[in-house]
């Protein structure tokens, strides 16, 4: 066979250079491509020193940042970009259609088209999220949760993108890529996942005073709601409404839960990462697909322009909310969640929100956080969605008509007709058009804002107080709540493998908000705290308000038992007629009893009827419902007394404040499980008459708080 003359010089010998394989043949490989940063500048990707990297560029100390700030639009570009295909942060979320319907005067505060007839339901599509972990995370996990509301209106989509908490850890956007780099799992071990319990998140946020009111939230009870429909919304920052005259005012956006708030037990929420990691996305599928629709009132705070400085704090610092003494929250509209996605791909892992998408009526301050956000979005959602397309994904797109001169690129759908692409034209008739500013039906028009300042790389001083709202949220706080605070810094600090980062948090930050709480996580952490607030007068402040009751958990608690799930424990001997008529009362209550056995072979009861089951005792624990029942008959409790997890559910219950009933023999559980049958929210009696009153009412406070202080003394 004849040589190939295009490979006759590799026909003989190998003529690679000569390399044996070793153990550390590949980290030599990887030498050339490692970086360490110690001792360098920090530089742009091109070379630049950088001589501000906590500062956007804006027109004067307080106003909007500008698009030549190449240093900011580098930095959100990438970080943007860091993560294919699922989001950066929110990656876990779960979403439901509904709609929107506003109240008489809500026209009064903006032309949006939304606002103008009571009679009207506008469709929105609603996203709930956590922010650290992955899309294969748990949804118990201690962490901010997002609230993401597409308004699909006759003028176009407005999203409302928001948390459920109503300040966030940052008070520039430019900082945004590092916060998310320090709560991310770090990178040399990809751990954590999903929770703010280590080095680099404790580092950033203690080395930021800025972040100390958003931390504190974290650490509350917020940080991991009961259920979404317990869960309040903000929109974070202060927006504009702009009325039919033109007049502007200022608005922080409020969602407000019919149900009540209220939240998990640390506790709980972390035996419910292993029981079911998708408690909260079933909870709200479960009780849609039931009719239990999730609702929502839409408030606003307003402020006129003219009040705009009257606060001893900045509005449009993201850090501080307005608290709702100073300026209550106004009820303009209602919302409700009635319908679950047909797929959860095509719609809740496709839906893209962006604060930018607005409609004439709504309108942005120069909050610098919310500024970054309107470069930020459009970055990632192209990336993550295939290119600038991702407005033709079917849940994306508005239920108006939209026209424009844009075109091509990959997945583009639209078949456009015409031959004129670009604006003003003569082939296509000139369309289409712009549309002039108008009190209804208009173009959209930024407000008309006076600008006259010099471009700055800085913040005001006006956003130099880092405490006196976080003193303000923990003074508002009950007793129980403070409690839960400390126990979870004490939790969080302990996973801190850096001593010198637990003492900082400890002794620099926490005396700030209040003296007693740095003393009491520092006794746990073997850490002397002092005697006086360490930071200067000017990042300390002051506040008018010693306290908020808006700000406690416990200030919005639901007057009824509405939507809440009790086990009603059976084994075979049970009393039939009791099991029937717990769960009658509690139906007319608006509550749902789920009978529980220990297997989900049907019960025979003490008549001969077979009760079936719900679920198994170890399917739903007691971590997954309200409240319990243990019914009646004397076959049924022996059985249950003799079940190890018969009598684990009853303790745990116990641990985490849920109210508790025996009725008639069922009380033999609650003696051998060595539950106290005399004290708060335990009730016995003969009868479902005997107990149910009793019951409700301590189910309505949503735990029984009295039994906080000696819960942990139950060894479930």
């Amino acid at each position: 066979m004849a040589n190939n003359p295009h490979t006759e010089p590799n026909s003989g010998e190998a003529n690679d250079t000569e390399f044996k394989t070793t153990e550390q043949s590949k980290s030599e490989n990887l030498e050339g491509y490692r970086s360490d940063a110690t001792g360098h500048d920090l530089r742009t990707n091109h070379g630049t020193r950088i001589a501000d990297n906590h500062n956007s560029l804006k027109a004067g100390e307080r106003g909007p940042t500008l698009l030549e700030d190449f240093v900011f639009r580098e930095k959100l570009n990438h970080f943007d970009n860091e993560r294919i295909p699922e989001r950066i942060v929110h990656a876990r979320g779960a979403a439901a259609h509904g709609y929107f319907q506003p109240y008489d005067d809500a026209a009064q505060y903006s032309k949006a088209g939304l606002f103008q007839d009571s009679g009207k339901k506008t469709p929105v599509f609603v996203r709930f999220s956590t922010v650290q972990g992955a899309r294969g995370s748990n949804d118990t996990v201690r962490d901010v949760r997002g609230f993401a509301t597409k308004f699909y209106t006759d003028e176009g989509v407005w999203d409302l993108v928001g948390n459920d908490m109503p300040v966030f850890f940052i008070q520039d956007a430019i900082k945004f890529p590092d916060f998310v780099h320090a709560v991310k799992p770090e990178p040399h071990n990809e751990i954590p996942q999903g929770q703010s319990a280590h080095d680099t998140f404790w580092d950033f946020v203690s080395l930021m005073p800025e972040s100390t009111h958003m931390v504190l939230w974290t650490m509350s009870d917020r940080g991991f709601p009961r259920h979404y429909r317990n869960m309040e919304g903000f929109g974070v920052h202060t927006f504009r409404m702009i009325d039919k005259q033109g007049k502007s005012r200022f608005v922080k956006f409020h969602w407000k839960p019919l149900a009540g708030t209220c939240s998990l037990i640390w506790d709980e929420a972390q035996k419910l990462w292993g029981r079911d990691p998708d408690f909260n996305r079933r909870m709200m599928w479960e009780d849609i697909e039931n009719g239990d629709y999730l609702e929502y009132e839409l408030g606003i705070q307003v402020v006129e322009e003219e009040d705009e400085h009257k606060f001893d704090f900045d509005i449009l610092d993201p850090t501080k909310i307005i608290p709702e003494e100073q300026v209550p929250v106004t009820l303009i509209g209602k919302m409700v969640l009635n319908r679950n996605p047909d797929n959860f791909f095509a719609e809740t892992e496709q839906v893209a929100f962006n604060p930018a998408h607005v409609v004439p009526g709504i309108d942005f301050s120069n909050d610098p956080l919310l500024q970054g956000r309107l470069f930020s979005y459009l970055d990632t959602q192209m990336l993550r969605l295939g290119g600038p397309n991702f407005h033709e994904i079917p849940i994306n797109q508005p239920v108006c008509p939209f026209h424009n001169n844009q075109r091509d690129s990959m997945h583009r759908q639209t078949i456009n007709k015409g031959q004129a692409s670009y604006e003003p034209n003569s082939i296509d008739g000139g369309w289409p058009t712009e549309t002039p500013p108008a009190p209804e039906n208009g173009g959209f028009e930024s407000y008309h804002e006076r600008i006259d300042a010099n471009k700055i790389r800085a913040r005001s001083e006006s956003f130099g107080d880092h405490y006196s709202q976080a003193t303000l949220f923990w003074n508002s706080q009950t007793d129980v709540e403070k409690e839960h605070i400390i126990a979870a810094y004490a939790f969080e600090l302990s996973k801190v493998q850096r001593p010198w980062i637990r003492e900082r948090v400890i002794q620099e930050i926490l005396p700030n908000i209040d003296l007693e709480l740095a003393r009491r996580v520092g006794e746990m952490h073997g850490v002397e705290t002092p005697s006086t607030k360490p930071a200067p007068p000017e990042q300390l402040g002051s506040s008018s308000l010693k306290e908020s009751p808006a700000l406690s958990l416990m200030a919005r608690l639901p007057d009824n038992i509405k939507y809440r799930k009790v086990a009603i424990l059976v084994a075979d001997g049970v009393d039939a007629d009791q099991v029937e008529a717990a769960k009658a009362r509690l139906e007319a209550e608006g509550a749902e009893g789920l009978v529980i056995a220990p297997s989900m072979a049907p019960v025979k009861a003490t008549n001969g009827q077979m009760v079936v089951p719900d679920a198994m005792l170890n399917g739903m624990p007691s971590v997954a419902v309200d409240a319990v029942i243990v019914a009646g008959g004397d076959d049924s409790a022996t059985a249950l007394s003799r079940s190890g997890l018969g009598l684990y559910y009853v303790q745990e219950a116990y641990k985490h404040l849920k109210a508790i009933a025996a009725i008639a023999e069922g009380k033999g559980l609650l003696i051998a499980a060595n539950v106290p049958t005399a004290e708060d929210g335990i009730v016995v009696g003969s009868s479902v008459d005997d107990i149910f009153t009793p019951f409700r009412d301590a189910m309505g406070q949503h735990r029984v708080w009295s039994r906080d202080a000696k819960a942990n003394d139950m060894p479930a």
